[in-house]
């Protein structure tokens, strides 16, 4: 995907902190989080998927709203986060390829839900890019490797670890640029659900539901995002590569909750998914691809997904 430099105003730093417990949201998720260092990586060094069999069966990470196993995206009670970094953009964003390629993602996501908010006369505000290294300090928590990309709705924040790109393409062989951009664009889709309200709402409904309806809420508000990260692909179309959609669909094969629990334990637990089947993922990450550009269509909530 044929992508310009970043925008030299977008909202970039690292998120650095560490060293303490581990904060995070609330429920199951936050007991979880502190078996992780114990368990292993799940997408770090280890890449011990077994942990995501359990971050579904415990409810997922709380209020993150995670790439693959995290929860609704809702708020929290605000925890203090990383103070911020005194490095400028250029010195973030330019630390490495795979830094670079980030804020290029970004910065073009930002400019294109900034119009479609305009489009609607709507007020726009952006979400802030903080990339740690192994791990940081959040707004929800603490930031670890093993978490993958998540954003936080308490800061605003997309929380990322670029190692996560190099599991992506080794370990799931879902590897290319366009896959990374989909994992940009689907955590910038939970920021749009967070400025519309809807994240706090499926978060109310979820405290009024049972566990597996509570699942099944957050399995809409994930194939939402993913749709999110279609519409934001639609109205790039002329920058899409050959091959590009076809990365985009091996990267959302691979994040199946089914995919992912058959790999780990040889059978799926429907009730326990949080983000959706591989061909739920591919279907709403195709119908925004097809959407031309509305988001209108990405309207998980409302019959069969």
């Amino acid at each position: 995907m044929r992508l310009d430099d970043y925008d030299n105003d977008i909202n970039v730093g690292e998120a650095r902190g560490g060293g303490g417990g581990l904060g995070g949201g609330g429920g199951g998720g936050g007991l979880l989080l502190g078996l992780l260092p114990m368990i292993g990586s799940r997408f770090g060094c280890g890449g011990v998927v077994v942990v995501l069999i359990l971050l579904a069966v415990f409810g997922g990470l709380g209020n993150l709203g995670g790439m693959l196993g995290g929860g609704t995206g809702g708020s929290s009670v605000p925890q203090v986060g990383s103070p911020p970094s005194r490095e400028t953009i250029q010195q973030v964003c330019d630390a490495s390829p795979a830094r670079r390629d980030t804020c290029r993602a970004f910065s073009n996501a930002q400019n294109t839900w900034e119009k479609i908010f305009a489009s609607e006369s709507q007020s726009f505000s952006p979400p802030k890019l903080q990339f740690f290294t192994g791990s940081g300090e959040s707004g929800c928590g603490s930031a670890m490797s093993a978490m993958g990309p998540f954003y936080c709705p308490t800061d605003r924040g997309i929380y990322l670890d670029t190692s996560f790109f190099d599991e992506l393409s080794s370990k799931y062989k879902a590897g290319g640029d366009f896959a990374q951009y989909y994992v940009i664009a689907h955590e910038f889709g939970h920021h749009i659900q967070n400025l519309l309200g809807t994240s706090s709402q499926v978060q109310q409904a979820q405290r009024r539901a049972g566990e597996a309806e509570g699942n099944a809420l957050s399995v809409r508000l994930e194939l939402q995002a993913d749709c999110y990260a279609g519409v934001w692909a639609s109205l790039n179309r002329d920058r899409l590569d050959p091959g590009d959609v076809e990365e985009g669909m091996r990267a959302a094969q691979a994040i199946g909750d089914d995919t992912l629990q058959r790999q780990a334990q040889g059978r799926v637990v429907p009730d326990s998914f949080t983000h959706g089947t591989s061909a739920q993922r591919q279907e709403w990450l195709r119908k925004g691809m097809e959407s031309n550009g509305n988001p209108a269509a990405c309207d998980t909530f409302s019959g069969q997904i």
